[in-house]
């Protein structure tokens, strides 16, 4: 924890880095990804502050629309498209995810209640031809088909769809290489970028 407490000590110590972003935000994407310590959306694409609007939910989950029942992730995701204006939204999922993985693997998660029941509510079994493949490949960029499928069942995304404002990613992550592929409609096939 301690190396953490001194850059947060130092941080700050560059104001002339941050005055611009006390004015307000425009990011131009809404990056949905897990919310596993290894993946860092900035990091993987090299965004500053304020480039990025994100969304992190363990497995990268987009849970289904329902106007009755809010969630903090359709919040968000209303936000950056109704509010923010983003133009792109990106779902990223990566190797080695322990959600997919669960899921996949139909894993025990009794000792985990919340998390069981968030990728039971919130996921279709993603679909793998080996399940004992550890980086989950398949069954991964299966899983962000499925949420970008999701993500089009939002009102606001369906409009800004319809209208041309909006355009949807669907991208892979390595997490052993730090290659990034994404998805090709053309080809269905996830390439690299």
């Amino acid at each position: 924890m301690q190396p953490l407490i001194d850059n947060a000590r130092s941080f700050g110590r560059r104001p002339e880095e941050f005055t611009g972003l006390a004015a307000g935000q425009s990011p131009a994407v809404l990056f949905i990804t897990c919310s596993d310590s290894r993946v860092v959306p900035a990091l993987i694409t090299g965004a500053r502050p304020g480039e990025l609007f994100e969304l992190r939910t363990a497995g990268n989950i987009v849970p289904p629309y329902a106007s009755s029942t809010p969630t903090g992730e359709a919040a968000t995701i209303e936000y950056a498209v109704e509010v923010l204006g983003v133009g792109d939204v990106v779902v990223c999922g990566h190797s080695h995810c322990g959600a997919v993985g669960a899921l996949v693997r139909g894993e025990d998660l009794t000792a985990v209640p919340a998390v069981r029941d968030w990728l039971a509510h919130a996921a279709d079994e993603p679909r793998s031809s080996d399940p004992t493949d550890p980086a989950v490949t398949e069954a991964v960029q299966n899983h962000v088909l499925t949420q970008l499928l999701r993500l089009r069942s939002y009102p606001c995304v369906e409009r800004r769809l319809a209208d041309g404002r909006l355009r949807l990613h669907g991208w892979y992550y390595e997490v052993g290489t730090g290659a990034v592929r994404e998805h090709r409609p053309d080809t269905d096939a996830f390439e690299a970028l």
